[in-house]
């Protein structure tokens, strides 16, 4: 049957549709060999789909995973600079797979990657406001009054951030160590709070999303989530 394109893509997993519509539009998608255009629609069973020059599979296996983000690896399939990317962590997964927001290059931590267009659609949808926790190591002392503001909201320069939650507040040699729980998702929002609190960070890893954690995955490798994982995030 036939569908859109942007429909096609965001289902298999490749990327959303608002991004599907953007390579639509650059001519990065063709159907039996032409050039689509917006509003095109296409048989995934009949018609051959390509988008970047790799064919869209009509019924693929959905997987998802769970990665020990190390740093120094971009949350991308690819980088114009030649830095290493995350997939480059998967080995052995033929299946190509798709991160579920972004960490920052220096970042480590918990990062979902899943070929399921719609879940990742859904999981990054700001109105499920789904808590992300973070490990956050601050150069100097992290104050009672740094954590109000933090705790009640950071004003930045694209708005003032949602409350959020501090704990487990350490001090190790001049750095203090702390859990900090947003359900945001803006860029670099994490280290831009802490810098408005005049606390920069030296080191920062993502250890929960919703209810999962990294347990004792070692950094650098990944493990397959469960079906009642994957159930749990599919009714968030």
């Amino acid at each position: 049957m036939k569908q859109r394109l942007q429909k096609l893509i965001a289902q298999a997993g490749v990327a959303s549709r608002r991004k599907a519509e953007e390579w639509i539009r650059r001519g990065e998608v063709t159907v039996n060999g032409q050039v689509a255009s917006l509003g095109d629609s296409a048989d995934p069973d009949l018609d051959r789909v390509e988008v970047q020059g790799q064919r869209l599979g009509s019924a693929e296996e959905k997987i998802y995973l769970l990665l020990n983000k190390p740093s120094g690896y971009v949350t991308s399939l690819n980088d114009p600079e030649g830095r290493s990317v995350v997939t480059d962590l998967l080995k052995n997964i033929s299946v190509r797979v798709y991160p579920v927001g972004r960490l920052d290059l220096t970042t480590e931590g918990l990062l979902l990657l899943t070929n399921d267009g719609a879940l990742a659609h859904q999981l990054m949808h700001p109105k499920h406001e789904i808590d992300k926790t973070y490990l956050v190591r601050v150069r100097g002392q992290l104050s009672r009054e740094a954590i109000r503001q933090l705790e009640q909201g950071v004003l930045l320069e694209d708005g003032k951030t949602a409350p959020a939650r501090v704990s487990q507040v350490r001090v190790v040699q001049g750095h203090s160590w702390f859990s900090l729980t947003i359900h945001e998702g803006r860029n670099r929002q994490v280290r831009r709070m802490c810098e408005a609190v005049g606390l920069p960070v030296s080191r920062l890893k993502r250890t929960g999303y919703a209810f999962l954690t990294l347990d004792r995955l070692p950094t650098g490798q990944y493990r397959f989530l469960s079906q009642a994982e994957v159930g749990r995030l599919k009714k968030i």
